[in-house]
């Protein structure tokens, strides 16, 4: 059993690293989403959109939807010596098919950044594009992020 599970490990590894772009279009509605979200910083503002750009990649990609949790509470983060080591910034659950994402920075507490947010989604997102689409386990390989460089682009998304 232990072969077969590292057989697959390595299978899902190389596949996630071979496969470097999204295939499927985006609308004009994504990139024009996408561009709002840049500019929110309310809460509410970006559950609405956010749910909305969700689901307009979602149809683009013909994949289920995927539900949006946005928290107001800080940033799950663990420190060491005084300082942040690590901190999460969302996180998506594909077997309830939600992406949370934490509105508020790890130690301060204020507002996350649009660009911030955006990334965040996006990010989350592409798990969810993986595992469904792709069929994949979402792991972060490098064809994991030039995927996701592949969809911010399509996006319109580094013209901002």
């Amino acid at each position: 059993m232990r072969i077969l599970k590292a057989l697959f490990s390595k299978a899902n590894y190389a596949i996630s690293n071979y496969i470097t772009k999204t295939n499927f279009p985006i609308s004009d509605e994504a990139r024009h989403l996408t561009a709002l979200l840049l500019k929110s910083k309310d809460e509410i503002e970006r559950q609405n959109i956010g749910d909305q750009l969700l689901d307009e990649l979602a149809d683009l990609a013909e994949i289920d939807i995927v539900h949006l949790k946005i928290s107001d509470e800080k940033q799950y983060h663990k420190k060491h010596k005084g300082k942040v080591a690590l901190r999460r910034y969302g996180y998506y659950k594909p077997l309830s098919q939600y992406i949370h994402i934490s509105n508020k920075t790890a130690v301060r507490g204020q507002i996350l950044a649009p660009k911030s947010f955006v990334d965040t989604l996006l990010h989350e997102w592409l798990h969810h594009y993986d595992y469904k689409k792709l069929k994949i386990n979402s792991i972060h390989t490098s064809g994991f992020y030039a995927r996701l460089k592949d969809l911010k682009e399509k996006l319109g998304y580094f013209s901002y």
